[in-house]
């Protein structure tokens, strides 16, 4: 493996799927090879002295990834100087982009100016974002054509790189997220924990990510009371943090729903896995808003290796992420009612999958980052 730099404002200890999986798998990799440029805050300074790899942190926010603004043009000047000088430093032969933009635009332009070669991933969203800014389009069409790989999180992000015309195709390569499966694993319930957290003798449903709109934890609280009538034993459980969770906790409140609906949003990394544990369903009502869509769904894969059925929208990769009505389902979710129908038929039914497949051996099998780690060993020597 050549001497890898990878660049990517999303890392631990800033929450997401992207970062998450770029930690699970760069960590895995041969530490004299990798060196790491992430963002630089408070917590991401703290966050380094629990582990030894080789990181450098710099600042890589901003709020325009463009070039025709002098905010965009000041960022990518003076994160490109830094990052050449580190790239000097530790003899960098490679470089790999967290995203197309803003992280891609520095790579090229790293590659106009030391002759560094450099790999993008591609998220979906991404993608599907830049498309709707002339400039921003322009500019991850120039990264792609100069990348010398594009590393898709799903079929689907690569259909939409194509649909895009950011490339024909011939420069990507699908790498689906993993999962831990040592931390992720089935146990046994827990009655102290489901009490602790308001679960006893409850129905729950589970749904862990960003609260953001597209997330669609709004429209299930707002259907939670429709539900309710038909399901007198469901709980709701909403882990995550967000711009939404005002929103969310008025309409508990508004909705007399603290008994059947909260929101958790300081869960440790243990009591979050103790979730997935001990809920009974895990669902992720997420939705196309403009541009914006789920690009994979890590949370549904670390449910399964859980051994619990998932259910998804119909939107982004979901559908990458289980196999369909054997661990898991997927729904309409792009309005309340779609979302309402369906749940009605869902939980109605005896089982939401059919039983023929073991949920956590079906994950542990495809998304393991052993075999992860071997696919993208493999991808990077290419």
């Amino acid at each position: 493996m050549k001497k890898t730099l990878l660049l990517t404002e999303n890392f631990p200890p800033k929450e997401g799927g992207s970062g998450r999986w770029f930690w699970e798998l760069y960590s895995r990799l041969p530490k004299d090879e990798v060196f790491i440029i992430a963002n630089d805050t408070d917590e991401g300074r703290l966050f380094d002295k629990t582990h030894t790899l080789n990181i450098h942190r710099i600042s890589l926010s901003c709020p325009e990834w463009g070039v025709a603004s002098i905010d965009g043009l000041k960022f990518y000047w003076s994160t490109i100087r830094k990052v050449l000088q580190l790239i000097k430093e530790n003899k960098i032969e490679e470089v790999h982009c967290g995203r197309v933009i803003p992280e891609g635009v520095i790579a090229r332009a790293i590659k106009l100016l030391a002759g560094k070669e450099y790999r993008c991933f591609v998220h979906g969203e991404d993608v599907e974002t830049a498309a709707t800014s002339r400039e921003h389009s322009l500019l991850v069409k120039n990264v792609c054509k100069n990348a010398s790989m594009l590393i898709c999180n799903s079929e689907n992000s690569l259909n939409l790189v194509t649909q895009l015309d950011f490339d024909n195709g011939d420069k990507c390569e699908v790498l689906h997220p993993g999962v831990d499966a040592e931390r992720f694993k089935v146990a046994p319930s827990n009655e102290a924990f489901r009490k602790k957290l308001g679960w006893s003798g409850k129905r729950v449903l589970l749904t862990v990510g960003r609260l953001q709109r597209r997330k669609g934890q709004d429209f299930l609280v707002e259907i939670m009371p429709e539900l309710l009538k038909q399901f007198p034993d469901l709980f709701y459980a909403i882990v995550g943090r967000g711009e939404c969770k005002e929103e969310l906790v008025s309409m508990i409140e508004q909705n007399d729903l603290q008994n059947n609906v909260a929101v958790y949003s300081d869960m440790g990394d243990e009591e979050l896995i103790q979730c997935y544990q001990q809920c009974d369903i895990f669902i992720l009502p997420n939705r196309t808003i403009n541009n914006d869509i789920e690009g994979f769904g890590m949370v549904l894969v670390e449910a399964q290796v859980c051994g619990k059925p998932v259910i998804a929208g119909d939107s982004g990769g979901t559908r990458e992420t289980m196999s369909i009505g054997k661990t898991g389902q997927i729904i309409d979710c792009s309005s309340p009612n779609a979302v309402l129908k369906n749940l009605k038929v869902i939980l109605g039914s005896e089982s939401i999958v059919d039983g023929s497949v073991d949920i956590a051996k079906y994950a542990r099998n495809r998304f393991n980052w052993d075999e992860h780690v071997s696919k993208a060993k493999t991808l990077f020597e290419k």
